[in-house]
This record gives structure tokens, C-alpha cells and sequence, in this order.
């Protein structure tokens, strides 16, 4: 858009200070606001401040910048918990199923009367939550569009939001007081672990997750997609030797690959951070792994060419792919080993640390320095929706001594917490945009790694996105001098750099920075978790494949082992049937679609008002357009890849990080 094109009138905006629920109908600079409406301004971000304050001293996450509450506006809709809900009580249904099972008939009389207590309650919840969706649509059939009725509902939803709160923790305590009755059922197999899914769908991974293709193609489209580095020397310390190589690789040379750019290394040396833990008496394992891959001479996808199973090349031997009777099974124990270390990787480094968190601080940082008039306040604070509340759940919940995390997840739960919070403190804004993340990790050649579904269309959705903030910028910024005069612009930088403690965000002087930025919040907050949430239903509630934890020590050598060896490594069936629960719930909320713009209270009008924006020829429009287009190209690379890349189609990422 040309600069005459750009506004920078003096706006007649009307601004109220709290109970602003959508856009505003005219959006301006402070610089561009007269004196008294700078005032106003000022007026109405300072009491927004004291709703939204920070924190460094929640005990699960210390040091990492937090909200201190949860404001009425974060609240979640109803709709929302609408979803979470019917997934819960699905959830249970399956749980009730289980252990009516025999890998659960070893239960005592007081195990058995705590699962029924608990599913009894959970059929109260069911009933309380029926109720509740009933006179929600008893709401939406009624006239509700006129200002009295629109009140009215509104109030009601926050009343009832109290009410879902307290069955969604309801929900979260049933399955663990449950999954914690179990006290014998440890009759470990494959075949138990797929009888954990008895009303919910069993996943295509519990089929093929000991084929050697798929362990590699986990590391491209999977749940951590954000590992993989491509090398061009192999580590001292993981002497993989050119005989290992072309044993592997058939036709091929280690230095050529190395010199083409085709091979490419996991490295969980991080993960030092980890301390074992305990779980009833039984001591759990955590492992810090390398593993090597490469794609063939005219191949496009990676193979798996290495694994060493710690960093200490003396205690731990290089092992290989092999079918041999007497080194297979040594081989998918040190599968096994890099899956439990890429489960911690991903829910702490990648999942929880690299969008939650994140997107918290700048959730928070958007509140207290931009006046609800101020544009990128209306660009921006729809991809924070549910985002405080969510983490609020998960700190209480998930994350907690006694949490699921605690349970199956191989280190303490403070050295968990403590991983999490080093990696939210590392946390590179610039370093981390999409584009440059592939760059630095030298994975952006296509030629290299032709088979690279995350990056190929991730590349496609930041496109999409970078489109959209730079025409809505452009509507407001006539240059960079404007950019520059922001004071509001300058104060909210700032404040995510320092109260915030993002690594990297410095002062923007530029409508193309500018831009960047916003991309790369609305693509964390949105695509990239969605990338990383949404595998926890399909790859990760199937312990064999992707767990959290061990439960021997890892291989020192890769003979004389037998399948009863390796299912000693997974975890007790209790603990497979947590994982389940908790990861299908995580997993299976969808709300809100990328590009759907609307309230969070009923009767959810469109969040943008100003008709730069939402003209039929306006960058909305045109937003929504590109990411239709951008779905169509998904679907078709779809049809002609081997295994679908779903999680990056627009229509499966939601706006917010709301789960």
C-alpha cells in the first residue's frame, strides 16, 4: 500500500478504558491524537496495568515472567469450554472402559471403590455440563441481538464460565484419582498398551512406530519438527565411522553426504538439565542421546544412519539399524531411548517454553503498554485469547508436584520445571522467525532435505501471516517515521524486552521490522503451537511410540538383547493410560480457526470494526482469501506425500494458543 494510502488523521475514537470487547471502530497513533485524547489514553492503559501485572514467582516456573491473574476478559467462552468438556467427559468414558479390561483386573476392593466414586462424579459432571450447553442454546435461539439482551447473555456467561471452571478441574481430578487407584496392572505388551483405546480411536502410530521410517520421519513431522540440524562433520564425541555409514546407507560415502549437506544430526545434550526421578519406588530413567539420519544420493526423505545412546562416546557404543536377531532388539531400545528424550524436548523446550510461554509475555506486555484504540492492540490481542488462562491450568494441573508431568516424565518435577524455565529464558525472538530458525539450523535447502513437511508448510502459513500484518500496518503507519514516533510502540518493546524477558526483542525502527514482529507473534501464538499441540493426540498418547520417561537404564551395548528387554523400558500400564488421557485432551480442542476474527462472549460479533480493514477489498479479505489458498496447497501436497501433513493447514490452526 502506497504512503498516501497510510492514515494518519486525527481520530474521533471514543475510549472507554475497561469493557472494551472488540477492535476499535478507529484505530490511531498516540502521535496523531490530540492532547486531551493522549490523556485518555494514558488514563485507560494505566488501569488496565493494574488488572494485568507481572510476576517472576510462580513456584512451578521461577524466574519466567507470568501473569499474576487470570482477567475476566482471558476467561475463555463458552463455546470453548463447550469443546474441552465434551473431550474430558469423552476421555472418561474410555478411562470407565479400561479398566473394566483384564490388564486392570488385579485391582484391590479400595481401587475399585475409589473408580467408582470418581466416574459417578463424572457422570454428575456430564449432567451439570448438558445443562449448561441446553440454556446456552436456549440463549443463542433467542432475539439476542438487540443491546438489552446482549448484556444479558454476556453476564450469564461469565456466570457460567465459574461453574465450567470448577467441572473442567473436576474432569482433571477424576482421571488422576482413577489412573492413581491402579496398583497391580502391569502386565506390560504392545497389545495392552493398543487396549488402553477402547472407546477412543486407536492412533495409525501404534501400528508403525518400529519402522525404522517412521522414527525419521518423526523428526521432520512430528511433534518436534524444531531439532533436526543439518552438520557437515560428525561430533567428537559420536564417532560414527564411514564402514557404519555405507552399511547403512547403501551406495553412499559418510564424506560425500557430509560434503552434499545430506546429513543431519538430533542432539539432546540440553537435556543434562534432567534430573532421574521416582515414581511409587520404581526408579525412572532420563537420557541425553544423539542421533544421525541422511538422505540417500536421489532420495528426498531422511533415513536413520546412528544412534548413541548418551554423549559419552566410551559408555555408550554407536549403534545402527540392523535386523539381526542378535542386534535388533539393542536397536529399538536406542529408538526408544531418543523418543523419550525427544518427548521432554518437545513438551518442555519446544511446547510449553517456545509458544505458551512466550506468548504469555507478550500477552501480557500488549495489555499494559497499548491503548485499546492503538491498532496493533486490535491486531494483536485475539491471538492471546485463553492463552493466560490455559497457562494458569496447566501451572495448577499439568506442570504441578503430583501432575502428570510429574508422573510420567523421566526427571523430578523440579528439574522438569527448571528445564522448562531455562528454555523460556533462551528463548530468541529473532533467531527463532520461522525463515531464520531453518537457516540457523541448516535446514532451509529443499535440494538438501527435499522431504521437510513442517518447514515446507510452515513457510507457507508465516507467507500467509506476513501478508496480512503488512498490509494492516500499512494502513497505519504512513513511514518509518512513524514507527519511531510511536511512544506507545517504543514503551511495549521495551517492556517485552525487559519485564519480559524475551531474548533478542529490540527497539523497532521500521514498518518492515515491524511487520516481522507481529509475524512471528501471530505465527507462535497460532501455527507454531498448533505444529507442536496438536501431535499429542495423534503421535504421543501411545507410550510405545513417545513417552516421557524410561524405566531401566539405557543400552551400553547392542547384542544379547530380547523383546522383553525392550518393553521393560516402557511404563507401567497406569502410567501409559495417564499419558493417553492427558494427551488426548491437549490434543483434540480445535476452536477457533486462524483467520476467524470474532469475540470471545456470545453472541460473537467480528472483533474488527474499522472499515479499512474489514471493506470486502480490505486485508481481512484478503488474509482469509491467502489462507484458503494456503489450505488448498496443503491438501494437494497432501495427496502426493506418503504420509499427510495435517497440523498447518489454516483450517486446523487455531487463533490462539487456547489449549
Amino acid at each position: 500500500m502506497s504512503f498516501e494510502n497510510a492514515r494518519s488523521i486525527v481520530p474521533q475514537h471514543n475510549l472507554s478504558g475497561e469493557g472494551v470487547k472488540r477492535g476499535a471502530i478507529d484505530p490511531s497513533l498516540p502521535q496523531n491524537d490530540s492532547p486531551e485524547q493522549r490523556a485518555q489514553r494514558r488514563e485507560q492503559i494505566n488501569a488496565t496495568s493494574t488488572v494485568y501485572q507481572w510476576t517472576t514467582d510462580i513456584p512451578t516456573l521461577p524466574g519466567v515472567p507470568l501473569a499474576t491473574q487470570v482477567p475476566a476478559d482471558d476467561q475463555p467462552s463458552i463455546e470453548w469450554w463447550f469443546k474441552v468438556l465434551e473431550v474430558g467427559i469423552a476421555i472418561l468414558e474410555n478411562v470407565a472402559a479400561v479398566r473394566l479390561h483384564p490388564i486392570f483386573s488385579g485391582l484391590s476392593q479400595a481401587a475399585k471403590d475409589i473408580i467408582s466414586d470418581a466416574l459417578t462424579e463424572a457422570e454428575e459432571i456430564k449432567a451439570r455440563v448438558e445443562a449448561l450447553r441446553e440454556k446456552h442454546r436456549v440463549d443463542e435461539a433467542g432475539p439476542g441481538l438487540e443491546s438489552s439482551i446482549e448484556q444479558a447473555v454476556a453476564g450469564s456467561d461469565i456466570e457460567a464460565l465459574k461453574g465450567h471452571d470448577s467441572a473442567l478441574r473436576d474432569i482433571v481430578t477424576v482421571i488422576i484419582d482413577v489412573l492413581k487407584a491402579e496398583e497391580k496392572a502391569d502386565t506390560r505388551s504392545i497389545e495392552a498398551y493398543r487396549d488402553l483405546y477402547q472407546t477412543l480411536p486407536t492412533p495409525g502410530i501404534a501400528y508403525t512406530f518400529q519402522d525404522d521410517d517412521q522414527f525419521a520421519r518423526l523428526r521432520v513431522a512430528g511433534p518436534n519438527p524444531m531439532l533436526l540440524c543439518g552438520v557437515d562433520r560428525i561430533p567428537d564425541n559420536f564417532p560414527v565411522t564411514a564402514a557404519q555409514y555405507a552399511a547403512v546407507i547403501d551406495g553412499d560415502n559418510l564424506a560425500d553426504a557430509l560434503a552434499d549437506g545430506r546429513v543431519f544430526l538430533c542432539d539432546y545434550k540440553d537435556l543434562e538439565v534432567l534430573v532421574a526421578g521416582v515414581w511409587k519406588g520404581h526408579a525412572k530413567y532420563v537420557y541425553q542421546p544423539m542421533a544421525l539420519f541422511a538422505v540417500p544420493p536421489g532420495g528426498s526423505s531422511i533415513k536413520p544412519v546412528a544412534i548413541q545412546c548418551g554423549q559419552d562416546a566410551s559408555q555408550y557404543p554407536v549403534m545402527t539399524p540392523s535386523v539381526s536377531s542378535s542386534e535388533k532388539w539393542g536397536w529399538e531400545m536406542a529408538k526408544f531411548v531418543v523418543q523419550v528424550a525427544d518427548c521432554n524436548y518437545h513438551e518442555l523446550f519446544v511446547h510449553l517454553a517456545g509458544t505458551h510461554l512466550v506468548s504469555e509475555a507478550i500477552a501480557v506486555a500488549t495489555r499494559r503498554n497499548l491503548a485499546n484504540v492503538h491498532p496493533l492492540w486490535s491486531l494483536l490481542v485475539p491471538h492471546f485469547e485463553g492463552t493466560l488462562f490455559i497457562n494458569n491450568l496447566a501451572v495448577e494441573t499439568l506442570i504441578n508436584k503430583g501432575g502428570p508431568i510429574d508422573d510420567f516424565f523421566g526427571g523430578t518435577i523440579e528439574s522438569s520445571q527448571l528445564a522448562a524455565v531455562q528454555a523460556r529464558l533462551r528463548f530468541d525472538f529473532y533467531k527463532k522467525m520461522t525463515p531464520v530458525d531453518f537457516a540457523e539450523r541448516n535446514v532451509a535447502d529443499p535440494a538438501k532435505l527435499p522431504d521437510y513437511a513442517y518447514r515446507d508448510d510452515a513457510l507457507l502459513v508465516w507467507s500467509a501471516i506476513h501478508d496480512w500484518a503488512e498490509q494492516y500496518i500499512n494502513i497505519y503507519y504512513a513511514d518509518d517515521d512513524a514507527v519511531t514516533g510511536d511512544s506507545e510502540l517504543a514503551l511495549w518493546a521495551a517492556s517485552i524486552a525487559s519485564e519480559g524477558h524475551i531474548v533478542g526483542f529490540k527497539p523497532i525502527t521500521s514498518r518492515a521490522q515491524l511487520v516481522d514482529v507481529c509475524t512471528m507473534i501471530i505465527f507462535t501464538a497460532s501455527a507454531q503451537h498448533a505444529a507442536v499441540n496438536f501431535p499429542q493426540r495423534t503421535v504421543m498418547t501411545f507410550a510405545p511410540a513417545v513417552t516421557g520417561a524410561g524405566w531401566t537404564a539405557a543400552p551400553t551395548e547392542q547384542t544379547g538383547h530380547n523383546k522383553a528387554e525392550w518393553i521393560d523400558y516402557m511404563p507401567p500400564m497406569s502410567l501409559g493410560l495417564l499419558q493417553l488421557s492427558s494427551l488426548e485432551l491437549l490434543g483434540s480442542v480445535y476452536y477457533r480457526p486462524l483467520g476467524d476474527y470474532c469475540t470471545n462472549r456470545f453472541p460473537y460479533e467480528s472483533w474488527f470494526q474499522d472499515p479499512a480493514i474489514i471493506g470486502d477489498e480490505g486485508p481481512l479479505a484478503r488474509f482469509q482469501a491467502g489462507l484458503r489458498a494456503v489450505e488448498s496447497r496443503i491438501v494437494a501436497r497432501n495427496q502426493h506425500r506418503m504420509h499427510p501433513y495435517v497440523y498447518l493447514q489454516p483450517s486446523q490452526i487455531p487463533t490462539s494458543t487456547n489449549i
